[in-house]
């Protein structure tokens, strides 16, 4: 199936949404930020730690505490867990958070599905929903929304969309550095050379992760502390349209230390029939959208909005 490259879109087709903060940020950082997403154009916010279980800025019950403050802002809120669960701890952890009914859970793995119990969750992009079987194994056990694979082309995301179940609705990460690979070691620990339990929680001084470099001195890749993230930042903020005709439901955007806001705002102009202003990541990320069009994901191929 081709892509509609000249679609049509209805006012309020889509919805915003937040992902959930992958970095860690100071304590007030971290709630002015999300104060500011509560004045924002987004409709559903996801919240939670997912990468590092060591993070203590927040600890699960202030998560909880924002998540309700948010939701009585009138925002859609989610609780994300994590994407990779090493120890018994985090196990527990884990099945507590998908014990607690006053919120939608993310699952960020496969293995968070079975604590949930048929009730509804959405499908994070990491469960790797990648055919229509997928899916309708997914919708079986509760999923009212799957993340779409980050690396997913245009094309196949069309078909993805002609196999799933009714009901079953489609989110796309659209704006933010992608998350392309988890590992048990800590990367930035091992950076600074330092053990994974005595990191001195070097992340901090990170706030949209540690880039990695080539010799010629080009972007490649970003580390935050398990994950392994693209260096420069996913833009498919003019082709939220045409995701739109597709059938995506929800255009999501990953926090970053600037440019969020912009983003969320560009988005909210496209569903309202505008033209969204042209929005600047972090000073030194580039962007890209290569894996968008079936293309090495580092690329950026322009296109008109």
């Amino acid at each position: 199936m081709e892509i509609d490259r000249n679609p049509t879109l209805e006012r309020n087709a889509f919805q915003i949404a937040v992902g959930p903060l992958l970095y860690y940020w100071p304590r007030q950082h971290t709630l002015d930020f999300y104060a500011e997403l509560a004045d924002s154009a987004a409709d559903i916010l996801y919240v939670g730690e997912t990468v590092c279980s060591r993070r203590h800025e927040l600890r699960a019950g202030d998560w909880l505490d924002l998540a309700r403050d948010l939701r009585a802002t009138g925002k859609t809120v989610v609780l994300s867990g994590r994407t990779l669960i090493e120890t018994g701890a985090e196990a527990l952890a884990l099945k507590k958070l998908c014990a607690q009914e006053d919120f939608m859970i993310e699952a960020g793995e496969v293995g968070a599905l079975r604590h949930l119990g048929g009730r509804p969750f959405v499908a994070g992009p990491h469960v790797n929903a990648y055919h229509g079987g997928t899916l309708q194994w997914l919708a079986s056990l509760g999923a009212i929304r799957f993340v779409a694979p980050l690396e997913m082309d245009g094309n196949t995301l069309a078909r993805l969309l002609e196999e799933r179940p009714a009901g079953l609705a489609a989110e796309v990460l659209v704006w933010g550095r992608m998350a392309l690979a988890f590992s048990a070691r800590c990367f930035t620990a091992r950076h600074f050379r330092l053990k994974k339990d005595e990191c001195g929680f070097r992340c901090i001084e990170h706030p949209d992760g540690l880039d990695m470099r080539t010799r010629e001195s080009n972007e490649f890749l970003s580390i935050n502390g398990i994950q392994v993230q693209s260096a420069a930042c996913l833009d498919l903020l003019a082709q939220a349209r045409e995701l739109a005709s597709m059938g995506v439901e929800v255009m999501r955007v990953n926090p970053q230390s600037a440019g969020t806001l912009d983003a969320i705002a560009a988005l909210d102009a496209i569903r309202a029939g505008g033209e969204p202003g042209a929005v600047t990541p972090p000073a030194g990320m580039g962007r890209c959208n290569g894996y968008y069009y079936g293309r090495s994901g580092i690329e950026l191929l322009e296109t008109a909005a």
